[in-house]
C-alpha cells in the first residue's frame, strides 16, 4: 500500500471512539489517532461520562456525540457506525477511549480491507507483534471465549475480545443495523459471519490500560461468561438465530 493509497483511506475513515469516563486518557487517545491517521474523521461516543471526557475529546480535536445516558459499549459503538454510514465513510476503524490500542497499528488493519481480504479486521494481541499480558483470570475467559467462537464459526480466532478493528462500508451498514448490546465485540464476529461477511484476524500491537478499569469485572464477569457462552452454544448471537 503506497503512502497516496493510505492517505485516501484515510480521508474515507470515520474512527469510532467510545469513551465512557475515559477524561484522563481520550485527549491523549485523539491526539495520537490524528497524528497516525492524518484526515481521518475523529468521533468520540461520550457514552453518558460523569467526568470530563466530553470536554476533553473536543479540546483534542475530536467530533464528540453525547449519549444523554449510558448505553454500554454495544450502544456507544453502534451510534458511532450509526453516523458513520449517514455519512457516507468507506471505512470505520474502532479504537478504544483507554489507551489500550495504538493508532499507529491501523494501516495493518486498512491494509486488509483495502487488499478485499476481508469486510471486517480485528486486530489481535496474540499472533505475534508486542508483549502484551493479561491477568490469568482474564486470559482463561479469553481462551474459553476464542474456542467457543472458533468452534461456532468453523475458522480459528485467536482475540475474540479485542475491540480494535476496522470494517468496510458493507460491515458498517449491518452494524449500523444490527449490533449486539452488552458485550458485543464477541457477538459480532458470529454476526459478522451470519450474514455472509468475511471476518480477519491480523496480529498488532496493545498495551494495559492507563486508568480507570475494565467494565467487565467481579460478578459482571461471571454474567458476562455464563450469558455468552449459552448465546454461543444455542446459536442465539445478536440478530442471529440458527
Amino acid at each position: 500500500m503506497t503512502p497516496a493509497e493510505l492517505s485516501d483511506a484515510f480521508s474515507r475513515t470515520c474512527v469510532v471512539v467510545p469513551a465512557f469516563n475515559e477524561g484522563r486518557s481520550i485527549e491523549k487517545v485523539v491526539l495520537a489517532i490524528g497524528e497516525h491517521m492524518p484526515g481521518a474523521t475523529i468521533v468520540v461516543v461520550n457514552d453518558g461520562s460523569k467526568d470530563d471526557t466530553e470536554e476533553q475529546a473536543r479540546a483534542a480535536g475530536a467530533l464528540v456525540l453525547s449519549l444523554a445516558v449510558n448505553l454500554g459499549i454495544g450502544g456507544a459503538v453502534q451510534t458511532g457506525y450509526k453516523y458513520a454510514l449517514a455519512q457516507g465513510f468507506s471505512f470505520a476503524v474502532q479504537i478504544d477511549g483507554d489507551g489500550q490500542h495504538e493508532p499507529s497499528e491501523t494501516y495493518h488493519l486498512i491494509e486488509q480491507l483495502l487488499a478485499g481480504d476481508a469486510d471486517i479486521v480485528i486486530g489481535s494481541r496474540w499472533l505475534g507483534r508486542g508483549n502484551y499480558v493479561a491477568p490469568r483470570n482474564r486470559r482463561f475467559g479469553m481462551k474459553f471465549l476464542e474456542s467457543l467462537v472458533s468452534f461456532r464459526a468453523g475458522t480459528r480466532f485467536t482475540d475474540t475480545t479485542s475491540g480494535f478493528r476496522a470494517l468496510n462500508r458493507r460491515a458498517i451498514s449491518l452494524f449500523a443495523e444490527h449490533y449486539p448490546t452488552d458485550y458485543p465485540e464477541v457477538e459480532s464476529i458470529l454476526l459478522a459471519r451470519h450474514f455472509g461477511l468475511q471476518v480477519k484476524e491480523v496480529p498488532v500491537m496493545m498495551k494495559p490500560r492507563e486508568h480507570g478499569h475494565s467494565s467487565i469485572r467481579g460478578f459482571k464477569t461471571l454474567y458476562f461468561m455464563v450469558r455468552i457462552t449459552i448465546a454461543l452454544l444455542l446459536g442465539v448471537v445478536g440478530g442471529e438465530n440458527s
